[in-house]
């Protein structure tokens, strides 16, 4: 498995999805019940290759990833050969971007001398889809890319 194996909340979403997928390989209903009682490995690996699809699917529509700690913001546009990386840093231990009153701050003292940005172009790996798909495992989030492009436009590099 390339990625990781979807949850049992995601494959009861995807139910439709993974008929589809075991028709493709013409495996019926019943056959897929016999599966799973009499060679659990082979459903393992069915589940897996599933998984591992669906995966690719999410990953190659990802334009925009955030990374929002305490006191750091990491905003990632994923272009085609390279990921953009806007980043803000602040300092001080009382503000806390991941609470309400912690963001207000931030747009309250965007232009604070508190607030570090930062500006970052990164090549991909041999495969940018399990590079994108460590930072998600890592914490990031596929977004619109909202937060990304008001900085972007903020320091004037709309590249």
């Amino acid at each position: 498995m390339k990625y990781a194996r979807l949850t049992k909340e995601q494959f009861e979403e995807l139910h439709q999805e993974f008929i589809n997928f075991l028709a493709t390989q013409s495996i019926t209903a019943d056959e897929w019940e016999d599966i799973k009682k009499n060679k659990p490995e082979a459903a393992e690996q069915e589940l897996d290759v599933f998984s591992d699809l669906v995966w690719y699917g999410v990953l190659s529509k990802v334009e925009y990833l955030e990374h929002i700690s305490p006191n750091q913001i990491h905003l990632f546009k994923c272009k085609e050969k390279q990921m953009r990386l806007i980043a803000l840093k602040i300092e001080n231990k009382a503000i806390d971007f991941t609470t309400k009153e912690g963001f207000q701050w931030l747009r309250d003292n965007l232009l604070s001398d508190s607030i570090e940005f930062y500006n970052a172009k990164k090549d991909y790996s041999d495969d940018k889809h399990l590079d994108i798909f460590k930072m998600i495992q890592s914490g990031a989030n596929i977004t619109k890319g909202e937060l990304f492009q008001y900085f972007e436009k903020l320091i004037g590099q709309d590249k």
